[in-house]
């Protein structure tokens, strides 16, 4: 700890003279080329880019991140599960290298470490010492006007609105897949291909292992610049689980997801629609699942603090009904682990829910935002679930519908392009059906983050 304490101290006092770093939530995207060659870079621009040869062919780029988080739960789990009376700290450090031979080769590698101090018993996601988080190849060539590149190794995904596959950027430890990966560009179009196997956490050192028995392959296509609706995503993805569960029944899940997202990023109006179809079997029954979002939000770029008033809504499916040998229940695949707030209180199966929100920029560093959401069950013969899709609390043969209401807060300040701090605070108003199937007590949850990169 106190290793990583002078490492944090010792990286920002080198940082403050920079300012022109790109930061992105896949590290492996970022591009530094343009600062190759400028003689006024500061020390962490110079790390983007360290020449191994003296011709500049093989190249060196070093980066990472340190975030500390301070959560505090009063009822956690609605009261079900003990509180940590003043809170608990939650670290994360990442550091990579990122080795590049011409554009046609490239290795990159990143460690993670996540502790856990004073949290009742954390899980593999809060603490996990240290592991390999990535580590691949590439092989990038040109065909005709397209571009090609093979990934080989351990890698993150990150698809679309984060809704099936992300990073996991809420939580400690960010997730990760043993994959083979094509990538294809072709002017404004951009598809992946993969087959992978999802990477357990585990306590301890070096010790995080493919999950065989979790398997998700697939085809992510991107089309931008069209006409009107100005972008579109395609995808199909495949999941081979040998043991999932959900409220009525357990076994080997193969399920099959089918989806289109159409979206816009403009000045003032944005727009994001996604619906998805689910189909395939888990023990002896048929799945039939499926979900649609849409988010829309306006800033008034003209008006003062440029509010940007958001409203977002999803119908998330739940099973009908336990004796009909059909499954209903929708299975986010590994969504953003923050689905609905840094809190993860609910997951998205079996809900659906109205989320107004606005933010406002105090200044150029400083932001505010608020939003409240509304959640029902989509059926009452399905209990709620996490984001990973385990099970919070079943039917229980509550007719209940009303799961409860949501209200968040939060400010962050960009101190420095890299160096920001955000504070936020939630408080969950427990409904009539929690109020059946559990203690039913509201939930306040807040937390102060701490994030450095370089």
């Amino acid at each position: 700890m106190k290793k990583l304490i002078l490492l944090f101290l010792i990286t920002i006092q080198l940082g403050f003279a920079q300012s022109r770093l790109d930061f992105k939530s896949l590290r492996y995207d970022e591009d530094y080329s343009k600062i190759e060659n400028d003689f006024n870079s500061t020390f962490l621009d110079k790390i983007k880019y360290i020449p191994l040869t003296k011709d500049g062919n093989l190249k060196l780029s070093l980066g990472g991140e340190l975030r500390s988080q301070y959560q505090y739960f009063n009822n956690e789990n609605w009261g079900d599960v003990p509180n940590d009376s003043d809170g608990f700290l939650l670290n994360r450090a990442l550091f990579h290298l990122d080795t590049k031979y011409k554009k046609s080769f490239r290795l990159f590698a990143q460690i993670q470490s996540g502790t856990a101090i004073s949290r009742i018993d954390p899980s593999p996601v809060d603490k996990n010492e240290l592991d390999i988080h990535q580590l691949f190849i590439d092989f990038n060539f040109k065909l005709n006007t397209s571009d090609f590149t093979f990934r080989i190794g351990r890698q993150e995904f990150m698809y679309g609105s984060q809704r099936l596959i992300s990073v996991r950027e809420g939580p400690n430890s960010r997730q990760a897949f043993d994959a083979v990966k094509m990538i294809w560009k072709y002017k404004n179009i951009k598809s992946d291909v993969f087959y992978s196997q999802f990477v357990k956490n585990t306590f301890g050192n070096f010790n995080d292992r493919v999950n065989p028995n979790t398997k998700l392959y697939g085809i992510y296509n991107v089309i931008n610049r069209i006409p009107v609706i100005q972008n579109i995503d395609l995808y199909y993805l495949g999941l081979d689980k040998k043991t999932a569960s959900f409220n009525s029944i357990s076994g080997e899940e193969k399920r099959h997801t089918i989806g289109t997202r159409i979206w816009s990023k403009n000045k003032n109006w944005n727009y994001d629609f996604e619906t998805v179809y689910q189909f395939g079997s888990i023990e002896n029954e048929s799945i039939q699942a499926w979900t649609a979002s849409l988010y829309t939000n306006y800033q008034f770029n003209q008006l003062k603090f440029k509010p940007k008033l958001g409203l977002k809504t999803e119908l998330i499916s739940g099973d009908k009904a336990t004796d009909d040998n059909k499954l209903q229940t929708f299975n986010p695949l590994f969504p953003r682990g923050a689905y609905f707030g840094l809190a993860a209180i609910l997951g998205p199966s079996n809900l659906y829910d109205i989320h107004p929100s606005i933010e406002l920029e105090i200044n150029d560093k400083m932001t505010f935002a608020a939003d409240y959401d509304f959640f029902w069950r989509f059926s009452k013969n399905d209990g709620i679930y996490q984001p990973n899709t385990v099970l919070i609390y079943p039917s229980a043969d509550s007719m209940e519908r009303y799961i409860g209401s949501q209200l968040g807060a939060s400010i962050n300040y960009d101190i420095k392009q890299w160096f920001s701090l955000k504070v936020e605070a939630t408080w969950f108003n427990a409904g009539y059906y929690l109020k059946e199937v559990s203690t039913g007590k509201d939930i306040l949850f807040t937390a102060a983050t701490l994030a450095y990169y370089f």
